[in-house]
Formats: C-alpha cells, sequence, structure tokens
C-alpha cells in the first residue's frame, strides 16, 4: 500500500542535540534545552488511534506528563490525526508533530522510543506486535481478541526485554483497590462468592453498506479482520464492540475491569479459572448486525472454591464472604459493607500480599520504561484476564462448560482449539 505521507521523519531531539555537541563553533544553548525538562531527557512517543479513547483518555493524559513529548500521531481517519496533531501542537507549543495514516509509517522511525495504541480490540496485539519487533516500548488499550493472541504478545514481550501495558485503570482506582484489598486482608472472612454485573448494551439493527467517505483507509481500518464492506456505523465504539470481527463484546471489554478487581480479590489474578458455564443469546441476525452476546448468566469456578456469577444489568460488584460482604455499586461508585467500619480500612496487612497502589497507568508506564520494571497491567496480567474474559464468551458461544488449566494454559476434556475465540487467521489485508 502507498503511504499517505512520504515525507522523512525528523531527527529526533537526541540527535539535534548531538550533532550540536559534535559542531567545532561555540554555541549559546537556550536553557530550556538543558537540565532534566531538556527533550533529550525526555521519553518520545508515537500515538495510534486517535478516536475518543486516544484523544479523550489517552493522549491528553500522556501530554500532561512532563517527561514526555509527543512527535507523532496517526489514524485511518485523516481528519481524526490533524485533531490530534493540533491538539499536540498547542500543548508543546510548535508544530513538530507529525501526521499520518499508515502505522507503519510511523513504527519504523527510530526517534520514537514507545507507541501508545488506542484502536478496535482486533488490532491491539498485530499492532503491539509490530512495535514490539520495532525495538519500542508499548502502551495498548486492551484486550487481546483471542486467547492465544495474548500467549505470543506474552512471549514476545519476554523475548525482547520490554516494558508492555495495557491501558486500564481498574489497579489505580481507589474504589476497586481498596475493595479487593479489604477482600485479601480477611475483613469478610473466607470468600465464597463474587457478583459481577456488567452493563447491559443493546445491539445495532442492520444498515446497507454505503461508500467510503473520503479521508479513510477502509481497508487498514479492517487490518486483519474479515473484509466486509463499510457500513456507516460499523467504524463506532459503540457498534464494532458488539461485532465478532472486532471484539467479545461486553464480556471481554467492561468485563476487563470488573472481573480483574474479582479475580484480584480471589487471589486468582495471576491464574484464572477452571470451569466456566453460561448461557445467553446471540442477537436475531435477520434484525441486528450484532452477533456477541448481549445478554448472559455466567458462572466461574474457581481452583480455591470460589464461584463468580456474572450478569448484564447494571454495574455492579459484590463479594460475599463467610463473615460478611463488600460491594462497589455503579463504576468508580459508592462502597458498602455489612459492617461500614470495613470501609475505613485504608491499609493493609503483609498477609494480603498487596501491593502498594500504582500511580495513574499512564504515569506508571512512564516510570516503568526509565526502571525498567513491570507496571501494574503488563502484558502476563492482561493475557490472564483476557484469557477469562474469552472462556466465558466462549461458554455462553458454545453452550457449553469449558474446562481450563490455567497453570498449563490448556483445556481440559473438551477442546475448542477450533473455536475463532482461541485462535483465527489474519486477512491478508497487506494484499488488498
Amino acid at each position: 500500500m502507498k503511504p499517505t505521507d512520504s515525507s522523512p521523519p525528523k531527527p529526533s531531539r537526541r540527535k539535534v542535540l548531538a550533532q550540536l555537541a559534535a559542531a567545532s563553533a561555540p554555541l549559546i544553548i537556550p536553557s530550556r534545552l538543558l537540565g532534566k525538562d531538556a527533550p533529550s531527557n525526555k521519553i518520545t512517543l508515537g500515538h495510534i488511534g486517535m478516536g475518543s479513547q486516544g484523544i479523550g483518555r489517552n493522549l491528553r493524559t500522556f501530554l500532561n506528563q512532563p517527561d514526555q513529548v509527543t512527535l507523532a500521531v496517526c489514524d485511518v481517519r485523516r481528519s481524526a490525526a490533524e485533531r490530534a496533531k493540533r491538539e499536540v501542537d498547542q500543548h508543546h507549543g510548535n508544530t513538530d508533530c507529525t501526521v499520518t495514516q499508515d502505522f507503519r509509517e510511523l513504527i519504523a522511525r527510530d526517534d520514537l522510543d514507545a507507541i501508545v495504541i488506542s484502536t478496535p480490540d482486533h488490532w491491539h496485539v498485530p499492532l503491539s506486535l509490530a512495535a514490539l519487533r520495532a525495538g519500542k516500548d508499548v502502551f495498548c488499550e486492551k484486550p487481546t481478541l483471542t486467547i492465544t493472541e495474548g500467549s505470543e504478545l506474552v512471549t514476545e514481550v519476554m523475548k525482547r526485554k520490554a516494558v508492555f501495558q495495557w491501558g486500564i485503570e481498574d489497579r489505580y482506582l481507589v474504589k476497586y483497590y481498596r475493595l479487593a484489598g479489604w477482600v485479601r486482608a480477611g475483613l469478610i472472612g473466607d470468600l465464597k462468592t463474587i457478583h459481577v454485573t456488567l452493563p447491559a448494551k443493546s445491539p445495532f439493527p442492520l444498515e446497507e453498506p454505503a461508500p467510503v467517505p473520503a479521508g479513510l483507509d477502509w481497508n487498514l481500518w479492517l487490518g486483519p479482520a474479515p473484509f466486509h464492506e463499510y457500513t456507516p456505523t460499523r467504524p463506532d465504539p459503540q457498534h464494532w464492540r458488539t461485532l465478532f470481527d472486532y471484539s467479545g463484546g461486553v464480556i471481554t471489554d467492561w468485563g476487563s475491569h470488573l472481573i480483574d478487581t474479582a479475580q484480584i480479590g480471589a487471589r486468582m489474578e495471576h491464574l484464572g479459572p477452571v470451569e466456566v458455564f453460561g448461557s445467553g443469546p446471540l442477537p436475531d441476525p435477520e434484525k441486528f448486525h450484532s452477533d456477541v452476546p448481549i445478554r448472559f448468566d455466567l458462572d466461574y469456578r474457581y481452583a480455591n472454591g470460589v464461584v463468580m456469577k456474572v450478569g448484564a444489568g447494571e454495574v455492579d460488584i459484590k463479594f460475599e464472604g463467610s463473615n460478611g460482604w463488600v460491594r462497589c455499586k455503579g463504576w468508580n461508585g459508592a462502597w458498602s459493607a455489612s459492617d461500614p467500619e470495613i470501609l475505613r480500612v485504608a491499609e493493609f496487612p503483609d498477609t494480603a500480599d498487596y501491593w502498594p497502589r500504582p500511580p495513574i497507568e499512564h504515569r506508571d508506564f512512564l516510570d516503568c520504561m526509565k526502571s525498567r520494571s513491570k507496571p501494574a497491567y503488563h502484558a502476563e496480567a492482561g493475557h490472564r484476564l483476557a484469557t477469562a474474559l474469552h472462556l466465558g464468551h466462549l461458554a455462553v458461544r458454545t453452550g457449553k462448560t469449558v474446562k481450563w488449566d490455567p497453570g498449563r494454559e490448556a483445556f481440559e476434556g473438551e477442546s475448542f482449539e477450533a473455536s475463532p475465540i482461541y485462535r483465527r487467521p489474519p486477512r491478508d489485508w497487506q494484499g488488498a
């Protein structure tokens, strides 16, 4: 595919300063180029995917970190990339940020330390792998599209000794951090049951194909997903998240938040369930485009005896133990407990085996790039979480009990390795 912007990348600030330092003539260097705020000391970022999450959450939060500089933005919609560039240029007070519609141009640049990926789910791992293989650290939105994608990503991160951060905020939010901590500290006794309610969504009605709008590279939007003619609302996040080609629906989207907290409370975040069964109808294909579960009832069983029940309705998570319960109703909402005194506990004993609450995920990522340590949502953490979610989707979609060995990361009894939830071949989009 012919790149949309063939101009060569600008040299990095590091290279410019090196050239200045090597020059024989005496120089007067402005103070802004020296000290801890010098451009050569800043982490350079390139962003791929400049939709509402890409700009509203990730770009703006990174721009507010003083030790980063954004040098490039990319989106298959030219207008979205240009909008992001305007924000970056205004923030940095220059016009240095470059724009492209083709992620390959951005990843190939040698003046970028890390890539930030805020695309639909089907692009998360392919783009992450490309960036890792180009020597970049990666911050990527959640989740994976398949189980095998996650294991491939974990292997690549380990091989490259890269810093990888999933864009999930819950481990940093005090509401969910303390909720899981109260359970781990034994404040409700022995954990028995977890009740999780994910938001109920509506399916999208059928719509006719339409001409691809000017400025949108539809082949690049589809990428590894099967070819489908453009329809007006398909690229909308609320629509593509209800389509199996690009997402596992609310189970994998919202489940990435609440089910992670649930598994942390159960001390199962490093493993996952051993059995999942559930039910739920798929939308009527005669009426709707959407083809992922919209309503569902799931039962997760863990090796330590904990049971987690997951349904659709109003966002909620409740832990029930032998001596009481704790709850957070609504997204990042109100706490409640069988004993209100539980809610006053802000520190946890060593027996809770609980890490300190890290800063916001973007700050955590930059700090870990400097220390070369693992962030709170490292590649393995996101893969284990996504695997649990995919198993739930698989149970609903097949109507069967799915047994899983989290140690071997393999099915027990009946195998579901032929399912596209486990593995699916990519489309040859580069030859399209």
